[in-house]
């Protein structure tokens, strides 16, 4: 079922997370620091890292950069800091899910096995046959294919990362139309995350720097008070039509 590392310094923590991953189908590695997780690593590439962020030597902040250059697997923050401000900075440094401590192993089993799908459905994406995926969506100068895991703005293609991409196509896939972030957490992180509306804030603020000329006002993903958030037509006032390529 895949080879997870996880990083904690509390050693009996380590060996219960350990322990239970195992009989629950994975090959867990285990390190008390980053430094030798990331040697694990190397010899030996993971399909998915459990982090904490209070570790001796390297944080964790610092080590999620390491793992996000190096390896390029998802990595979970797996720690006691509950700050908003750390779920927000390892979220905006790329991480791919924050549970706090203490936890039920129940709910970090399924936050691992939905970050671990979402991995495994970004990778072969390429092998899809094109109909599988629906018709190219666009949104006034914005297009998103489906099927090729293309988005173009005023025809210039965008780079977004894999969960961008899935959280602007159901957007686009109700353009016009307001989603609230439990929609979008149920369509695009799955429903174990309910309760998790932080994920959805920080990546609409990632799309808005990508998709919006100024990010602080935006005219494409509009914030409905209250509600939620719509994708729109910025030169239609508002409206913006699905039209199909």
């Amino acid at each position: 079922m895949g080879h997870l590392i996880v990083v904690d310094d509390e050693i009996l923590l380590r060996r219960s997370l350990a322990y239970n991953l195992e009989q629950s189908g994975y090959r867990v590695s285990s390190a008390g620091r980053a430094e030798d997780a990331l040697g694990i690593a190397r010899r030996d590439p993971p399909d998915l890292v459990l982090l904490d962020i209070g570790l001796p030597g390297m944080d964790g902040l610092q080590a999620l950069r390491e793992f996000r250059q190096e390896i390029g697997c998802p990595v979970i923050f797996v720690t006691a800091r509950r700050r908003e401000l750390d779920e927000q900075m390892g979220l905006e440094l790329g991480a791919d899910d924050y549970i706090a401590k203490p936890f039920d192993f129940g709910v970090l089993l399924a936050r691992v096995k939905a970050v671990l799908r979402r991995a495994q459905r970004s990778q072969p994406r390429d092998r899809q046959p094109a109909d599988d995926s629906g018709p190219v969506l666009r949104v006034g100068d914005l297009s998103i294919d489906p099927s090729a895991v293309v988005v173009s703005l005023a025809d210039q293609p965008l780079q977004l990362s894999p969960r961008e991409f899935d959280l602007l196509h159901v957007l686009a896939l109700h353009a016009g139309k307001v989603l609230s972030v439990d929609d979008l957490l149920a369509q695009v992180w799955g429903a174990e995350y309910l309760g998790e509306p932080q994920v959805v804030y920080v990546h609409i603020r990632w799309l808005r720097e990508k998709l919006e000329a100024d990010p602080s006002k935006p005219a494409r993903i509009i914030t409905v008070r209250g509600k939620g958030y719509k994708l729109v037509d910025p030169g239609s006032e508002g409206i913006a039509p699905i039209q199909s390529g």
